[in-house]
């Protein structure tokens, strides 16, 4: 199951590509089949059910930026070797300056 090899996975950029699905989908999948279970029973309060429910907001919110930090992470990997590929030793990097 997909989301038994989140729980355990390192990579979730890999998992994905792997099994064809965007990492976001993943995510909701686990998040769907896991609501908040903290071995507690539910909330009598309104107070406390509605602040159970932030932190599980705010637990998505975070895994969402996580994602992003992944994927512009690994774009500017992608980038840089690029860039150093295209570049010879000895040659002067290029500037957005003219050469005054």
């Amino acid at each position: 199951m997909a989301v038994e090899r989140l729980k355990g996975c390192d990579n979730i950029v890999a998992l994905s590509a792997e099994l064809g699905v965007h990492r976001r989908l993943l995510y909701k999948w686990r998040d769907q089949l896991e609501p908040i279970d903290d071995g507690q029973s539910p909330p009598e309060n309104s107070k406390e059910r509605e602040l159970r429910l932030q932190v599980s907001q705010l637990k998505r919110l975070v895994a969402d930026k996580t994602l992003e930090a992944d994927f512009f992470r690994g774009a500017l990997q992608k980038v840089e070797a690029r860039r150093q590929s295209n570049t010879k030793s000895g040659d002067t990097a290029s500037t957005t300056r003219s050469g005054s």
